[in-house]
């Protein structure tokens, strides 16, 4: 039978909300033991600081919006479908229908969303000082972790762009297209004819509500600059040109429908921009100046200002799909073109310069200055947190049932 282990403030914690965070963790991982003592009680304290932080952020006046729990909710779908495959696996794993999971789940996205938000006032802006550093380095200079051996890495990428004659077909079959739903009407009809967006094409193009900030800048700024009812012109995103039309809209989120027209390239796209890596590739290592290449031609606005620079990496933090090339390339070697696919539907290519490897060893103030600047930041936060929790438990009632 289900009791109540703690109240806190006036929120209750179950021996089922323990007992099902223990059974997930033993699920994700088999050495994790569900009738560990310990765990349990670990788990029981974490769930009653956070009671702790709902309840202060309530306090407080902390806002969470409904765009942000639609928000959250739609991002957690998402890692359900890619999980299960359809909602239907869903709904048969969870022996409920997807809306049913979603009004469940309602309060408790939402408290989460009070303590996170809590948490950000409280740490989302700590910084930390040269001076700061320093100290924390003598103090615990013998129990900061070694610096494991990292690779000095560079690379070039260049996109896979379309020809000129594509792009322009393309468009013209999406301005085509709204002149059509403006004489006719009816953009649902015409979003699940023509939309290559296959996740919302059978919706007539639904996107539901979305929070500001989630979609591409170029998208959102037209979406937003329309009114309920209005469609926009072709507007041109990585994924290819859209047609937007406004359902509803709020200050800080937008329900939106849209036709998603994507530019193919073709095999001779690909080849000539693998052909130009290639070329650039031959000569840098002719000439021993990849990172002036890498000024010069690379379309990473991020790192092409450092001449390609990525940074000072382990193995275990080099994306998993170039991961063996660079393993396998001597200090001073360039791969040969890779493929580089960052943004969905958006292909490139990249060459990767592997400049140097340096060993595992102790970390120095000199050396490694940001790995140590990194550690100390987590660390001051960490505290504040810490002494934030129990300024709270000594303000806010909280009791464990015996």
């Amino acid at each position: 039978m289900d009791k109540v282990l703690a109240v806190v403030g006036n929120e209750v914690i179950l021996l089922s909300d323990v007992r099902g965070q223990l059974l997930m963790m033993a699920q994700q991982d088999p050495r994790v033991n569900p009738n560990d003592p310990q765990l349990f009680q670990e788990l029981l304290d974490a769930l009653i600081n956070e009671k702790l932080l709902i309840t202060k952020a309530i306090e407080d006046s902390i806002v969470v919006t409904d765009e942000q729990i639609e928000a959250r909710w739609q991002a957690f779908l998402q890692t359900l479908l890619q999980q299960f495959g359809s909602e239907d696996r869903v709904e048969q794993v969870y022996k409920k229908s997807i809306n049913r999971i979603k009004f469940e789940l309602r309060d408790d996205i939402r408290n989460k969303l009070l303590s996170a938000n809590l948490v950000q006032q409280l740490i989302g802006n700590v910084s930390i000082t040269p001076k700061e550093v320093e100290e924390f380095y003598k103090s615990y200079r013998d129990s900061i972790p070694k610096v494991p051996e990292t690779y000095e890495i560079y690379h070039l990428v260049k996109n896979v762009d379309v020809q000129l004659d594509e792009k322009k077909r393309t468009f013209e079959l999406a301005r085509n297209v709204r002149d059509s739903i403006l004489r006719v009407g009816n953009f649902e009809g015409f979003a699940a004819r023509y939309s290559q967006d296959f996740a919302t094409s059978s919706k007539g193009g639904d996107l539901g509500w979305v929070a500001r900030g989630k979609f591409f800048p170029e998208f959102e700024n037209a979406a937003f600059s329309l009114e309920p009812g209005d469609i926009s012109r072709p507007v041109e995103t990585p994924f290819g040109f859209h047609l937007i039309q406004v359902v509803e809209k709020k200050k800080d989120a937008i329900h939106a429908r849209h036709i998603l027209f994507k530019i193919s390239q073709s095999t001779e796209d690909y080849e000539r921009t693998r052909a130009f890596l290639d070329s650039l590739r031959l000569v840098a290592i002719e000439n021993n100046n990849f990172p002036e290449l890498a000024r010069l031609h690379s379309d990473d606005k991020e790192t092409r200002g450092f001449g390609g620079l990525i940074g000072r990496l382990p193995i275990k933090e080099i994306p998993s799909n170039f991961r063996e090339q660079i393993t396998k390339l001597k200090d001073g070697g360039i791969s040969e073109p890779i493929p580089y696919n960052v943004v969905q539907n958006k292909p490139a290519f990249h060459i990767i310069y592997k400049k140097a490897t340096i060993p595992e060893h102790f970390a120095t103030i000199e050396q490694d200055y940001d790995y140590i600047n990194s550690i100390a930041l987590d660390h001051k936060k960490m505290k504040i947190y810490n002494d934030y929790i129990q300024k709270l438990r000594k303000e806010i009632y909280w009791e464990i049932k015996k």
